[in-house]
């Protein structure tokens, strides 16, 4: 498997088992190695007390653009924090776009930036997360079958 190849098995093998991801309505638009593009349909159920999108599902999406790029390379890697900007609010009917890049890896430890942005291409939040790999593989890479 040629890295590509190899960045598409782990996501498909994460994202077949990943309810929250699907749950939220969020697609994975391209992976590739060390980056991920997300898209999520902001929905009325997902709107706080001021009538935009709640935070939190702002940050889940960027969490799980941020996970599908951080185990790309068939690494089981987790997050060992995050943080995040919000810097505009999202409202109902907005499809929001995260892309995540690796900015350092190294080691068991890495560096993502996920940047998140709705259907105008207007940023709405910035969020940094640290990964920490773990023992094991998402997919065996001589037959591209999931190891979990």
């Amino acid at each position: 498997m040629n890295p590509q190849e190899l960045a598409t098995a782990c996501a498909d093998s994460m994202y077949s088992n990943d309810r929250a991801s699907q749950g939220l309505g969020m697609v994975i638009e391209t992976v590739g190695p060390g980056v991920s593009r997300m898209s999520m349909p902001v929905r009325e159920d997902m709107l706080n007390g001021h009538d935009v999108c709640h935070g939190g599902f702002i940050f889940a999406l960027a969490d799980s653009c941020f996970a599908f790029a951080c185990n790309s390379h068939n690494n089981n890697t987790l997050a060992a924090g995050a943080r995040i900007e919000f810097l505009a609010p999202a409202k109902q009917g907005d499809t929001l776009a995260a892309a995540a890049s690796e900015v350092a890896l190294g080691g068991r430890t890495g560096i993502y930036d996920v940047v998140v942005s709705n259907q105008h291409g207007e940023r709405v939040a910035l969020f940094r997360g640290n990964s920490h790999r773990i023992k094991g593989n998402l997919v065996n890479t001589a037959t591209g079958e999931t190891e979990q």
